[in-house]
């Protein structure tokens, strides 16, 4: 007789690479306008700006790996602010590649969620979510930051774990779209400080120092990787 494990795996497998049936459209709707509403008040955006923070300072952390540099920690801090520290080369395109990969991580994190929304892949996208949170948590220097990461993770463990086939396709999408419409205001706050003389020590200022191009080009590609990956993203998730 087979196992409970042995017979269990080949489901689990089913599971997490099988197909999903696609919401109907006033639920990709209605998701988000939930989104939009969790992003435009100031009030609100203020915490939710946590989870884009998230995604934020994880791709840094991802590319500084990508490209070969140590990463020794990541720290998130309550007033929505981080940091993430990596060593090796202060100069090249792997520190370019690292200090450019902030701004664009949560909108291209929301494209390819919004990718595999599209081809039906929900039990995927939130595994995948869940897997990249708790290789974050391992680097997580602050206390703030890991409390951050672990109601994320857990989030969306519950979720996956729990929740039925209609709750799971209903957040799925809310984080989606969230990704998508909270990975655009971010630039455009970076753009009211620098216009007002601060964030002298942004991404967008440490790429100009890197590179000798000036900081506006930098921040007008932080502008349209974040609306281009909107738009796409958003044909995706409706079915356009």
């Amino acid at each position: 007789m087979e196992s409970t494990a042995a017979i269990a795996l080949p489901d689990l497998w089913d599971r997490l690479v099988g197909t999903q049936p696609d919401p109907d459209l006033w639920v990709v709707i209605a998701t988000a306008v939930v989104a939009l509403a969790v992003v435009v008040p100031h009030h609100l955006w203020r915490l939710s700006r946590n989870a884009i923070t998230i995604a934020h300072e994880g791709g840094h952390g991802l590319v500084a790996l990508l490209t070969g540099r140590r990463l020794t920690g990541i720290r998130l801090h309550s007033d929505t602010s981080g940091l993430t520290v990596s060593r090796g080369k202060p100069h090249g395109l792997g520190m370019i590649l690292t200090a450019a990969a902030g701004y664009t991580a949560p909108p291209l994190l929301g494209l390819g969620g919004a990718a595999l929304l599209g081809a039906g892949r929900i039990t995927l996208l939130l595994w995948l979510a869940t897997a990249l949170l708790v290789a974050m948590l391992v680097m997580i220097r602050n206390a703030y930051g890991a409390l951050t990461v672990v109601l994320t993770g857990g989030t969306f463990l519950l979720v996956s774990w729990l929740a039925g086939p209609q709750v799971q396709a209903a957040f799925a999408y809310v984080v989606v779209w969230f990704l998508l419409l909270g990975g655009v205001r971010p630039a455009f706050e970076l753009q009211v400080k620098r216009t007002r003389g601060g964030a002298g020590d942004s991404d967008a200022d440490q790429l100009s120092r890197l590179t000798h191009v000036p900081a506006a080009l930098w921040l007008f590609l932080f502008h349209a990787v974040s609306l281009c990956s909107l738009m796409g993203g958003g044909r995706w998730l409706l079915g356009l």
